[in-house]
């Protein structure tokens, strides 16, 4: 018999030593590549927080819409031709969240998701899909209601945001980048916060809960399951989110749903606030009140005898202890009631009776989602 070149008879035995029982790879291939939890269980306290956080979202999450929009292309923005593979350039879509306040079909979102809106499409959370129609809206606070044509839909229940505590916990609700139905959790940062691109004198709710593209229109929900303001705005970093209190949503939900507008109360006048350095030259025992440095020919103070350099120390015996008070006091006021102003004129006291009139804003709403810089930035513009 022949016998096997060594090279060959090398190769055949490896083959037939890797082919033996318990040789056939690496130890490593016969372990799980896992182990399996045997079932650890949760703290029972935990396990109690986590049913009821469940809880909570699951019941808010009926009354949450999402609110699809599309609208035509700024014409300055097109370009000269249409480009191949391209979407339409001649429309725009855009998406928000809302919520149903009524049965009969009325939903509250901001008015920067359906500005300029030529269609809107409303999904309920049980995926039916109907067309809205804006009811009214007010760009001061972006604030919108809508109205779809259903019956018998599942309602939010709005809270007291006035007894909202800083540090308390609450829940976003929205749909961030298109993603339904999402829930952030997270505390009340801060109450009280002003903000330039709302209207002038109201404080909106911080929140550190997660409010992104997409959350504008949606709850801000409390432990209580009570609807406490609605998400509008965010920090550009992402990690500051603000919502409208729901106690001013509900003064102004009747005037939009009557009159498709806002009307603010003015007075027309600018104002400042009194320095420390400057109460002991105006007279004044302490630094409270407003300064008013102009008054508007043909207006409200003007047509009351309010002039330049009065001190307006209360408005209906309310006192005022700076410029946000008195913008808060005011632009609530309805067009055409008559408020008492109680002034520090030349060092005497004095009172005059002005009949409020109605801010000279424009009415359209901001153009996109209103965004703010992060903590340090600039600014945006008075």
């Amino acid at each position: 018999m022949a016998l096997l070149p060594r090279r060959v008879l090398l190769v055949t035995l490896a083959f037939a030593l890797l082919a033996a029982p318990g040789l056939s790879g690496p130890a490593v291939a016969q372990q799980p590549y896992f182990t399996e939890s045997p079932g650890a269980s949760v703290p029972a306290d935990i396990q109690r927080l986590n049913d009821f956080m469940n809880g909570l979202a699951e019941r808010m999450k009926p009354a949450l819409v999402q609110v699809r929009v599309r609208r035509s292309a700024d014409p300055d923005s097109l370009p000269s031709a249409p480009i191949p593979g391209q979407p339409n350039p001649d429309e725009r879509r855009a998406s928000g969240s809302g919520f149903i306040i009524r049965q009969d079909g009325y939903l509250v979102t901001n008015a920067h998701v359906v500005e300029e809106a030529e269609r809107i499409q409303i999904q309920l959370s049980d995926g039916r899909r109907f067309a809205g129609r804006v009811v009214g809206f007010d760009n001061r606070v972006d604030l919108a209601l809508v109205k779809i044509d259903a019956t018998n839909l599942p309602v939010a229940l709005l809270g007291d945001s006035n007894r909202l505590r800083v540090g308390e916990f609450v829940l976003a609700l929205g749909h961030p980048f298109g993603l339904e139905q999402t829930v952030s959790f997270g505390i009340v940062s801060r109450k009280g916060a002003p903000l330039d691109v709302a209207a002038p004198g109201f404080d909106f709710i911080q929140t550190d809960a997660a409010v992104n593209p997409g959350n504008s229109g949606g709850p801000l929900v409390n432990m209580a399951g009570e609807i406490v303001g609605v998400n509008s705005m965010a920090a550009r970093n992402g990690t500051i989110g603000f919502a409208i209190p729901i106690n001013l949503v509900k003064g102004l939900l009747p005037q939009l749903a009557e009159n498709g507008k806002v009307e603010w109360g003015w007075l027309g006048v600018s104002i400042a606030e009194i320095a420390e350095d400057e109460a002991p030259k105006l007279g004044l025992a302490e630094a409270k009140g407003v300064m008013i440095r102009q008054v508007v020919a043909g207006q409200p103070a003007d047509q009351g005898g309010v002039k330049a350099n009065d001190v307006v120390l209360a408005i209906n015996g309310t006192l005022v202890d700076g410029p946000r008070d008195l913008q808060r006091i005011i632009s609530s006021t309805p067009v055409g009631r008559t408020v008492k102003l109680k002034l520090w004129r030349e060092g005497k006291p004095t009172e005059l009776d002005v009949v409020v009139g109605a801010y000279q804003g424009a009415s359209r709403p901001p153009r996109r989602a209103p965004l703010l810089p992060p903590p340090g930035g600039p600014q945006p513009p008075k």
